[in-house]
């Protein structure tokens, strides 16, 4: 009976390291520190206010059953992804929108008439307050700033190997993006509704 047990527990093991899929790790943290240097770079290092610690403790059972599985199946090693966002192709992306940033949408940022959309991209929230003779320009440099920023979350997704990625860093990004507004300017909540910083 002993031998019995001893082999049905074997089997049961065998069959559960047979069974493990091994999932690419999503690098939360390492991508909002990403983020928060690249937009520090577009609209300037200052801090809007002091981040929270995004970093959450697992619950007690978590790593408990990882060390147990541990002992079971062999540890499984995965390349860590590169978030450094150092690409020519992101960093040419990055000096754009700084250039965009300094020399047409901030003063519009501070006037009201555009504000930081939920999505991570730019919008005309008061056309109204845009001088006539500057809505062209402005229009044109946010449909511009749109697709840099449309072009920089698919290629940090692309550069990592990992293309599914890309709405997970938008959602990052757009975080980031609202995070480090300045005081006055606009931005839209998880709803859709225009609120200032």
């Amino acid at each position: 009976m002993r031998k019995l047990a001893v082999l049905a527990v074997s089997a049961t093991l065998a069959l559960l390291s047979a069974c493990v899929t091994i999932n690419v790790y999503f690098p939360a943290a390492e991508v909002e520190q990403a983020a928060r240097e690249f937009v520090d770079k577009v609209i300037g290092d200052e801090p809007a206010a002091p981040q929270p610690d995004s970093g959450a403790a697992l619950p007690v059972r978590e790593p408990l059953l990882i060390a147990l599985l541990g002992l079971v199946v062999g540890d499984a090693h995965a390349q860590q992804p590169d978030i450094t966002i150092r690409t020519p192709a992101i960093q040419a992306i990055q000096a754009r929108m700084a250039q965009r940033f300094d020399a047409t949408l901030r003063p519009h940022f501070d006037s009201g008439a555009l504000g930081f959309g939920r999505d991570g991209l730019v919008v005309v929230r008061d056309a109204g307050s845009l001088p006539l003779k500057d809505r062209a320009a402005v229009n044109q440099a946010v449909a511009e700033d749109n697709r840099d920023r449309n072009a920089v979350y698919r290629e940090i997704a692309v550069a990592n190997g990992q293309p599914d990625w890309e709405a997970r860093i938008r959602d990052i990004f757009a975080t980031q993006w609202i995070e480090r507004a300045r005081a006055g300017w606009w931005y839209q909540d998880s709803s859709g509704a225009w609120k200032q910083k």
